[in-house]
């Protein structure tokens, strides 16, 4: 499928970065597409692979017109970070995992045309999502490579991912196999940070009070130690005052 081209040829060959159509078809679609983006960032942030999402594709060096706008795309094994556009010869390394964004009206491209594109370019996992339950049951497909044959996936799992995935109204929610913790969308994260702020501050109020009270334990014991030092010196007063009357000091309990 890849075409070799002389070196001053494919110098001049254009691979456009965009074409000027919508990223998405409605905003349930954009807002899926880019809470998937963001989540899979976040995880493999660590990790040598790179996810894009929404951008040109090149499968056929030589060919511009030859490319698919997956919705999003996780690639391993390439430099992270991301590009104007994705071409498969100059990475190495086709995409490992592609999510579609799907709906009713482009039910033929993604379930058609992208899924035997994906299988001949071998992407390991094909996902598709249908945000508002147009024509996907459950919301969620997804198809695994056996061999060079996609086969429906059974069990719910991303195997290269290693992550679980859940529908979760009109977004995919995913959880880590080895912990069970979910993958916090950015709503979520900014949640869980408001909390953990709100949580420390708390924490911080309560050392505080410890130590006002600390600090008063210590100015009531200081008191005391005062008072008790100025009682003993009264009585020492009072002892010489009757001994200088000839009294017996030893009266004075």
């Amino acid at each position: 499928m890849t075409a070799t081209l002389p070196v001053s040829v494919e110098s001049e060959i254009f691979y456009p970065s965009a074409d000027g159509q919508p990223v998405a078809e409605t905003y349930d679609h954009l807002y899926a597409l880019l809470t998937t983006l963001e989540v899979l960032k976040q995880y493999l942030a660590n990790r040598q692979a790179t996810v894009l999402g929404n951008q040109f594709l090149y499968y056929a060096q030589g060919f511009p017109k030859l490319r698919v706008a997956p919705d999003v795309m996780v690639i391993f094994d390439v430099a992270p970070g991301g590009r104007d556009n994705y071409k498969v010869w100059e990475e190495g390394q086709v995409p490992t995992v592609i999510f579609e964004m799907t709906s009713f009206g482009t039910k033929g491209q993604d379930e058609i045309f992208k899924k035997t594109l994906y299988e001949q370019l071998g992407v390991k996992e094909y996902w598709l999502f249908d945000p508002k339950g147009e024509w996907v049951e459950q919301q969620l497909r997804g198809y695994r490579l056996r061999g060079e044959i996609y086969e429906p996936i059974q069990d719910g799992r991303s195997e290269p991912l290693q992550l679980r995935l859940v529908v979760e109204g009109r977004l995919i929610g995913f959880y880590r196999e080895d912990t069970g913790e979910k993958l916090l969308i950015p709503d979520e994260l900014v949640e869980a940070l408001r909390q953990e702020v709100l949580a420390r501050q708390q924490a911080e109020e309560l050392v505080e009070q410890e130590r006002q009270r600390a600090e008063q334990e210590r100015q009531r014991a200081e008191q005391e130690r005062q008072r008790a030092e100025q009682a003993e010196l009264q009585i020492e007063q009072l002892k010489a005052r009757l001994r200088s009357l000839n009294l017996d000091p030893d009266t004075i309990e």
